[in-house]
This record gives C-alpha cells, structure tokens and sequence, in this order.
C-alpha cells in the first residue's frame, strides 16, 4: 500500500510507530496458566506441543493483559457488562523474530488447547494514507522565528463556535463544570511534548510505556482538548480535565488499553488514536486502515474498559472504507471461533464512541474539502459510525506550520487533518457534557448514553459531490442541544466566572438566556443576539 510520507523535523530518526503483534488464545476448558516453568493445565491438558513450539530461540510468551491469568480472571468476573466477556486469562503475546509470527502461527492454530492464532498489522496513529490524500499531516515547521510571546489562536478554531460550523464549546464554558473540571482523560497513541508552552496546566504526562521521539500528532491531539486558558495560542474544548498519556511503543495494545482502563473511573474517557491495516474490500486491490476493535484482543480490551463504566472513543480509520462491507463479516484464520464482526450492527458491539471526520465549513483558513459536514474522502465510514469531528484544518498545538521556531515548545499547526483530528473534538464535547453534570451532582453519562447522546443530537452529516449521507459518519457535536438534553429541563446554571448578577438560562430546544443585572440577552440555536 502507499506509505504515509514526511518532511517532520525528526521523521527520519524517529523510530517506527507500531510493530506486529502474534496473540495467542488458548481454550478456557484446557485451564492453562503460565508458571515459571512454563505452561501448567488445571484440566490435566497435555502442554507438550505448545511448549515445544514456544522454546525456539527469540521467542517469549506473556499474558496479553498484564496481569496472571487468575487475576485477570477475576477482575472481568467483577464486571457487569451487556453482552458475555471473553476469557480474559486466556489471550497471550507471542514476542518471536518478526519473519516467523506468520508460521508460528499457523502452528499454534493445530494445537488441541489453540482456539485462536493471529497476526495483527502494525498500528499506528491514524494519519490518512490513502494515494489521493498524501500530505495530511506532513506539514513542516515554519523557519520564521517565533515572536517572544504567541499570539492568542482562538479565533482560528472556528470549531469552538455555534453551530453548526462548531460544537459550540464557547456556549458551554458559561455553565459551570463545562470546561470538563473533574473529569480525567487518557490518550493513547505513541508520543507526546508535554514541555510545550500550552500544555503546562492538568497535564500528567506518559503514565503507561514509552514516549516516542516522534511527538507532533500526539501533541495536536491534546491541544484540541487540552490546551491551556492563558490567553495566548489555542484552548482545549476541555482544558479543566486532567490529561495524561499511555504508549503504544514497546508495549501490546490491549495491554496499554486494559492499563489505561484500570486508571480512569466511571465516566472518565479513554481515547485511541490508533488504527491498522485490515482486509481489503470490493475493488480496493490494497489493505485500508480500519479500526482496531476488528481484532479480537483489542475488541476485548474495549469491552472490558466500557464494562468498567469508561467512556472509549475510537478513530474509525482513514482507509477509506465502508465498514458495512461484508468482507469484515469473514472470520479470519486464527481469529476464535466466538469472534463476530463488531462493526455489523446485529452483532455485539464494543461499546466504543466511534469517529468518522467530516470537512469543516468551506473558506475555513481560505480551502474548500467540500460542504460543510460531508464526509471526507480518506474518512470510513458506516452504520457503525457514532459521531464526526472536523478532519482537515484543525488549529492546535504541533507541527509548526502556523507558528514555527528553534524549539517545538511552541509549534502550533493550522491544517491538523484525519480521523485524529475528529475524535478529539468528540472527546472533548463528552468531557464538557460529563463536567456540567459532575457539577450539578447528577449521574455521568455511561459508555451506553455517550454514544446515544451523539446519535440523537448535534448537526446532521451533509452529502458532498460522489459522498451521499448513506456513507455514515454521523453528526457534528452540538453542545448546546447535548446540555440541554442531558440537563432534562429548562433550569438556571449560574457560572461562578460571572458576575453575581449574571445568570444563565438553558432553554427547551437549547435556546439560552444571558441576564445581565436588569437586561437580558437572548442567544439563540444559531448563535444570533437579540437584546430585551
């Protein structure tokens, strides 16, 4: 397939994102459990074979999710989830030479005690990569020095504004908890500059694996969400939320998933920027990126963390793909045999928001992708599809295009693309939503109510010339209306940023009232004053 090329600063020393991966599923009946002197059976199984084929040199086996197998075992047991949980003490990570995952493969699968072998593609952040849209985030730093204090960015984030051009995140940092306060995220992807100038305040940092040395995308990403209220460069939708980090480099990503899991609480949100090659479809004649949940260990480990109460958001994959399509309904070899497609829409699903990326309003920073809402060519697309975010001209921390200089600390990009733009934008219109209802005492979304809330509120998907609406990617987040919505009824939410005497009024329908003193001011759904 094409490869994703760059001009980064460090893309040509910068190690690869993700590596392939062997996963191992063992029967539950065969009651296998790592020991230090290898694999033990409480049924009386035979481990002969496996332990044969597991002795070669450059070969090591670990359980997938990091935990023993008993412990992990219980800790799924706890769990109420809507759908039955896999056997979580049953999935391994096969480490072996790269050229040999293939054949060990294949012969794990003839073992009796084997209900699944598997090679999965490597991952990495989803960055388009298909032949029409090559130079999606290769953008180069600007060589201009950098003025000794940045600029305030705001007013190009035009996807902070009213709908439907934004998710009217302006509208809701007038509620109190609406710039997410309490709430916690984590990110996962690969790397991260948490010196950048931006990026100072509830950030946390790397909790989980390795920082890669390649840090621009993981960077942009949180300052959509993150970015400091200081009045100079961007403003995360949520910059209240505490942030941190978990790393794909050295490290399985069901692991890194389950880890991750296990630091938030209910109704705090994990995100994935991740997606990986998957089987090609009709007429493609290539693999296209398509979402991780496909897999059947990363689909577990997505179920487990939306069982613990935890909001998982998901790039759909920038392979331009219909994810309706039947060839995801196929059973790979190796895959269990009680693995079902997760994004057919009659079988269980992983629970998981997920994100398309529509094109922003035309004219945004002087382009055009299309009409405001459609979705974007390299986007997937399908029933399956939650919810869209903008993914082309996304104003955030990173890259430097925008503003450059000697050092990334203060790099900021004007044209951050892909399903990784979208889905921070998602995440942060959740974390807004889950804020206001942290600071009105009433109960947080659940995974369940995330997804619903997304479908049933914000500004509709748009066709564009050769894209019609039946290529799902879903709405836009509307703020204003998901408050509303989750708010019940007509209420005043005083803003403790504001006068004493100014309150603000959420209307049926969305509509809110601004009362200064013994004036008031009437905003409406799409943005407009009138005073009275």
């Amino acid at each position: 397939m094409p490869r994703r090329t760059g001009n980064r600063a460090d893309r040509p020393s910068a190690p690869a994102f993700g590596r392939p991966e062997l996963i191992l599923v063992t029967r539950s009946e065969a009651g296998l459990r790592l020991t230090p002197d290898g694999f033990a059976s409480s049924a009386g199984a035979s481990t002969r074979g496996l332990a044969a084929m597991l002795s070669g040199a450059g070969i090591a086996l670990q359980p997938l999710f990091g935990l023993p197998e008993d412990r992990m075992r219980e800790r799924a047991a706890s769990l109420e989830a809507s759908h039955e949980l896999p056997d979580y003490g049953g999935f391994y990570h096969v480490s072996a030479p790269s050229e040999r995952l293939e054949e060990l493969a294949a012969s794990l699968r003839s073992l009796d005690e084997v209900e699944g072998a598997y090679v999965k593609p490597a991952g990495e952040p989803p960055i388009a990569d298909v032949a029409e849209e090559e130079g999606i985030n290769t953008m180069s730093p600007s060589a201009e020095e950098a003025p000794a204090v940045t600029p305030d960015f705001t007013s190009r984030q035009i996807y902070l504004n009213a709908a439907p051009a934004g998710i009217d995140a302006r509208f809701a940092w007038l509620v109190p908890g609406g710039r997410g306060a309490g709430g916690r995220i984590i990110d996962c992807e690969w790397g991260w500059r948490f010196t950048h100038e931006d990026l100072t305040a509830n950030q946390g940092g790397v909790v989980i694996g390795v920082n890669h040395t390649d840090t621009n995308h993981g960077t942009a990403v949180l300052g959509e969400f993150s970015g400091d209220l200081n009045g100079r460069g961007v403003t995360g939708i949520c910059p209240a939320a505490f942030v941190t980090s978990a790393s794909f480099l050295t490290l399985p990503t069901a692991k890194v998933i389950r880890q991750a899991a296990d630091r938030l609480r209910a109704g705090d949100i994990l995100l994935l920027e991740i997606h990986r090659p998957g089987p090609g479809a009709s007429g493609a004649g290539q693999d296209g990126f398509i979402a991780i949940e496909w897999w059947p260990d990363d689909l577990a480990a997505i179920r487990y963390a939306v069982a613990r109460g935890v909001i998982v958001v998901e790039a759909a994959g920038n392979g331009a793909r219909n994810l309706d399509h039947a060839i995801y309904n196929t059973r790979p070899p190796g895959f269990p045999a009680t693995w079902s497609n997760p994004f057919n829409t009659a079988n269980p699903t992983s629970g998981a928001v997920l994100v398309g990326a529509g094109a922003p309003p035309p004219g945004t920073h002087g382009r055009d992708h299309g009409p405001d809402r459609s979705r974007l060519g390299f986007s997937n697309h399908g029933r399956r599809v939650d919810a869209q975010g903008w993914g082309r001209e996304v104003t955030s921390t990173g890259y430097g295009d925008l503003q450059g200089g000697a050092t990334s600390d203060v790099w900021y990009t004007d044209t951050f693309s892909g399903t990784s733009s979208a889905s921070p934008i998602v995440v942060g219109a959740l974390a807004s939503v889950q804020g206001v209802l942290r600071a009105r005492s009433r109960p947080l979304l659940t995974p369940a109510g995330a997804r619903n809330l997304l479908r049933t509120t914000g500004s509709p998907q748009q066709a564009a010339p050769g894209r019609p609406v039946t290529e799902r990617i879903g709405n836009r987040p509307d703020l204003r209306k998901m408050i509303a919505r989750v708010l019940g009824t007509p209420g005043d939410v005083v803003d403790e940023t504001l006068d004493r005497d100014q309150v603000v009024s959420v209307r049926p329908g969305g509509q809110v009232v601004i009362h200064i003193h013994s004036a008031s001011s009437t905003i409406n759904i799409n943005g407009n004053s009138t005073g009275h």
